[in-house]
């Protein structure tokens, strides 16, 4: 009797979180797998039809899809890697017995903090095409010529890049301060020791000691830039042509303005297979050992 209650118990602090799980995320989940072989039209209630593997055909064929994912892994490699190193040197930078040196580090956090909507309202005023945005203005006292950051399709997924790298590096900063605090100053007393300067102490201690926290900070980077919606939304809405386009901002024409629901499903899943397979991948190749300090 005495177990029974505690089962009791323990399932009416547990009902409300896994609750909202299942409503929120394990349901959808599987809805919406069930939904990626039918057509269905949101604004058309009852109308589903089973199609089969009809949207996961299409979907290969599809060729904006590709082009969309063309433009995510782009849009990857441009803000991953350098988001990663800004964010580390900073980090040693900030690490170090610097002053005021918690004001600086507030200041490169505080992008991260601001709401996204709004610091991509800023940053296209900031690279407003016309002469009255800041960078064009900047670049005509020098004498130089105005660019269309976001109206060409030569510069608009650059522009955005830029804009997320300088949102996402306080994040990585504050991951690899923490990383670097967790190092014992003996192994670099140790090193020094032996004759080794900072350049050595930074390749045999620092980086393989930031192992554990490199392969996190690849991983939530990588997954989150495949994720990128409302930068691209809100400075270029995925143009000009598809030239910005990434797979969620398709996934929501197709979903949200074309209302082709079963579709949008289908490309919802195609995004969920490429990012398994690409943290398994991670998983495999940066296998971290435990350090024992």
């Amino acid at each position: 009797m005495k177990n029974f209650k505690n089962i009791i118990k323990i399932t009416g602090f547990l009902f409300p979180s896994y609750s909202v799980f299942f409503l929120f995320v394990l349901f959808p989940l599987v809805y919406s797998f069930y939904l990626s072989f039918f057509s269905y039209n949101l604004l058309l209630y009852g109308n589903a039809k089973f199609v089969g593997l009809a949207n996961y055909i299409n979907l290969i064929k599809d060729e904006v899809f590709w082009v969309s994912l063309l433009n995510t892994l782009v849009f990857t490699l441009a803000t991953v890697f350098p988001t990663m190193v800004i964010g580390l040197l900073l980090a040693i930078i900030l690490n170090d017995k610097l002053k005021f040196k918690a004001l600086f580090r507030t200041a490169a956090f505080i992008p991260v903090v601001t709401s996204l909507v709004a610091a991509a309202i800023i940053w296209s005023l900031v690279l407003d095409s016309t002469s009255s945005g800041l960078v064009n203005s900047i670049l005509l006292k020098l004498g130089l010529v105005p660019q269309a950051w976001l109206s060409s399709s030569k510069w608009a997924l650059f522009s955005v890049s830029i804009m997320s790298i300088w949102k996402g590096v306080g994040y990585v900063m504050i991951i690899y301060i923490a990383g670097l605090q967790s190092i014992p100053d003996q192994y670099y007393e140790a090193i020094s020791i032996d004759g080794g300067g900072t350049v050595a102490k930074f390749l045999y201690v620092t980086l393989p000691l930031l192992k554990p926290t490199t392969a996190f900070v690849l991983t939530t980077q990588i997954i989150s830039s495949f994720q990128v919606f409302t930068p691209i939304y809100i400075m270029t809405g995925g143009g000009p042509g598809y030239s910005s386009n990434t797979i969620v901002n398709y996934l929501y024409q197709q979903g949200f303005q074309d209302f082709k629901m079963g579709y949008a499903s289908t490309i919802a899943y195609a995004l969920f297979t490429i990012l398994f397979v690409i943290t398994m991948l991670q998983k495999k190749f940066l296998q971290t050992e435990d350090v024992l300090y």
